[in-house]
């Protein structure tokens, strides 16, 4: 039991190394420009790219902190609810998720399609967080969130590097010279591949 025990731990240690270098990774440069203020980091990357003609598909470069927000939020939905740190990682699903919120400017001026969605996932974090409150007190040590950790981190690994790589070859088009990738893309694919990793492990764990 002890050893279990300890296997878990691991586990979750290693989601929340993943998870921090998803935050990292967003916070880190994506578009290597040709100069300092080409260099784009992954939080400024939605914003800037409007202004090439991309379309509401730029709102994947806002999924991060929002698959960080839902990771946390259904992770504490299989926690006891008389843990303050549980709360606590609710409040901090939530207030990660709205990394990702419009400015209001936007939500007056630019039509909904450019923002909706990343309201609507910041949403979603808030009532995977409330609702978790729900499912644990009713039923504690539920499983299947595993799941849903697994697939919204591998829409957060997938998605928006996809992404990347479709809007390189614009960039490079009207910078005239080919335009790598930044590291922050790599850290954040890594850092939801892992996630995937451990939360797949954790569900086929706890379907024996």
């Amino acid at each position: 039991m002890t050893g279990n025990l300890l296997h878990r731990v691991s586990r979750l240690d290693l989601l929340f190394l993943g998870l921090t270098a998803i935050f990292i990774g967003y916070f880190m440069i994506w578009l290597p420009g040709p100069a300092a203020g080409l260099q784009l980091i992954g939080v400024e990357l939605g914003e800037w790219i409007k202004f090439l003609g991309v379309d509401s598909r730029r709102t994947w470069f806002y999924f991060p902190p929002i698959v960080i927000g839902a990771t946390l939020g259904f992770l504490a939905a299989m926690w006891p609810n008389d843990r303050r740190s549980v709360w606590l990682m609710r409040g901090l699903a939530i207030a990660v998720a709205m990394v990702a919120f419009p400015a209001l400017a936007a939500i007056q001026l630019e039509p909904r399609s450019e923002w909706l969605a990343r309201v609507l996932g910041i949403a979603l974090v808030a009532l995977v967080a409330l609702a978790g409150a729900l499912l644990s007190s009713r039923r504690p040590g539920v499983r299947w969130p595993w799941l849903a950790i697994g697939l919204v981190a591998l829409a957060g690994a997938v998605l928006p590097t996809l992404q990347y790589f479709a809007i390189r070859p614009i960039v490079g088009a009207i910078m005239l010279r080919p335009v790598g990738i930044g590291p922050g893309v790599w850290l954040n694919a890594a850092g939801s591949l892992l996630v995937v990793a451990v939360a797949l492990t954790e569900w086929r764990a706890a379907r024996k």
